[in-house]
């Protein structure tokens, strides 16, 4: 039954939908209308429902019909995405891919977008530009940058952010650390001594969220260090400086070691951020790979529930 439903019928009946008539729909698909009219008669009497309901002035979907609806623009739209990019890369004229990436971004998840990109987009140049969460946002909105690689969260309405990964935050400390022989740490083991952390004008707001998380376990830390990169945060630690947190997929000196933090769930998540009007042929493709691979939806910044006993704190330090 499902061999019915040709690409040519979704076609039809995503312009359809769109026009309300069939009438102007046959014009548009260079159709007679008579023609068109028994197709779509024949394709819901072969499928055993009514996809449209032609009684009013304008021509609607059934209640079964929305689900054919939705599935036949989605069809329409990915095919002309794709056929445009293909005819793109043919014709050696798929522009740089400008992609901004945070250095608190685990270097395994740019390694696993260029490989991505690359498969998608054979023989296609990439751009990188570095720099802090603040700058890269702001690129994006001036669209000088395409996209990017940043911690969570990432606001503004004008922005798609979809999640990528996720990783435990863990205490990082030097390995003759006292703390270093416990399994786990207590909030309020660290209190006194988590003084390194990445420089908060670098993400206000991930910042902000981080101390909320840490005042509700009764931890209101003194920021006395501001790293602007992973290599100055575990230098300062090195030196005595202090504890951070930090994500648990980071690559560590050797005279450091990081244990998990008792009785939280926090995770630092990582998100493919472009501007909502970004205009670069790869972005729908890339963004369909990475939905798929991710298994997460486009996201906004969520609101923090109250009283609960285990948070996801949105941040990569």
């Amino acid at each position: 039954m499902s061999d019915l439903l040709e690409f040519r019928l979704l076609k039809y009946i995503a312009m359809i939908a769109e026009t309300g008539n069939f009438t102007r729909a046959a014009e548009k698909l260079y159709l007679a209308q008579p023609s068109l009219s028994e197709q779509i008669i024949n394709l819901e009497a072969g499928l055993g429902i009514e996809i449209f309901d032609r009684s009013g002035k304008r021509v609607e979907p059934t209640p079964a019909g929305l689900v054919l609806v939705s599935y036949a623009k989605g069809a329409v739209r990915e095919r002309n995405e794709i056929v445009k990019a293909a005819r793109a890369i043919h014709l050696g004229e798929v522009p740089p891919l400008r992609l901004g990436f945070s250095s608190f971004v685990p270097t395994v998840v740019l390694e696993e977008f260029q490989r991505l990109y690359e498969s998608v987009f054979p023989a296609c140049p990439v751009h990188l530009t570095g720099g802090n969460p603040a700058q890269i946002v702001e690129r994006l909105r001036h669209k000088t940058l395409d996209c990017a690689l940043l911690p969570m969260p990432v606001e503004g309405d004008d922005l798609a952010a979809l999640q990528l990964g996720s990783t435990p935050l863990v205490v990082c400390m030097r390995t003759d650390d006292p703390l270093a022989q416990l399994t786990e740490i207590r909030p309020s083991e660290m209190a006194d001594r988590l003084t390194v952390f990445r420089d908060p004008e670098s993400h206000p707001s991930a910042h902000k969220r981080l101390l909320e998380m840490l005042a509700e376990c009764g931890v209101r830390p003194q920021v006395s260090c501001a790293a602007a990169t992973p290599a100055d945060l575990q230098w300062m630690i090195q030196k005595g400086f202090g504890l951070a947190l930090i994500g648990g997929q980071a690559k560590l000196e050797p005279s450091l070691t990081t244990r998990a933090v008792a009785g939280v769930t926090w995770t630092a998540d990582t998100a493919f951020v472009h501007h909502s009007d970004a205009d670069h042929l790869a972005l729908p493709l890339l963004t369909r790979h990475l939905r798929k691979g991710s298994n997460h939806k486009p996201r906004k910044p969520e609101q923090r529930k109250k009283n609960q006993g285990a948070v996801q704190l949105e941040l990569l330090t």
